[in-house]
């Protein structure tokens, strides 16, 4: 079996792990929060590195690559609806593998639930939004 990925919806979905960060950890929204938590102050995270950004962007490039391939995956063997079987496969692979493994690294890091949960929390709405936009841009041969 081939794996059919929709490269232009990888590229989207990825480009929208920037844009949910930024909002996410905006100081009006949860930016104050999560600097308070972590024992940040403002003027520490400005100016950093943009290879910090570049590495992100890549990373995200490799997580929606994934996502994709595992939602063709789901969607031949459960069928369905595309957009359907990305969401229920986003959320699984989420809970399964970035939500558990950041608990995990969290506890052993000695950091506390709350931020553990609060960064989790921007893991789900960012890998729901990719999941998304794979969904509703399959690639060609899916109906």
């Amino acid at each position: 079996m081939n794996i059919d990925i929709n490269w232009l919806a990888v590229v989207a979905a990825a480009l929208s792990t920037m844009i949910v960060g930024a909002v996410f950890y905006a100081p009006p929204v949860f930016g104050n929060v999560w600097m308070r938590w972590t024992g940040r102050d403002p003027e520490s995270t400005e100016g950093g590195s943009p290879w910090i950004f570049v590495g992100a962007f890549l990373a995200s490039v490799v997580t929606a690559t994934v996502l994709a391939g595992v939602v063709f995956l789901a969607y031949a063997f459960w069928g369905g609806t595309f957009l359907g079987i990305a969401v229920l496969t986003g959320l699984a692979l989420w809970l399964g593998f970035t939500a558990a493994r950041l608990l995990v690294h969290d506890l052993f890091d000695l950091r506390t639930l709350k931020l553990t949960a609060l960064n989790s929390l921007h893991e789900l709405i960012t890998i729901v939004v990719m999941a998304l936009i794979i969904g509703v841009w399959p690639p060609a041969g899916v109906v």
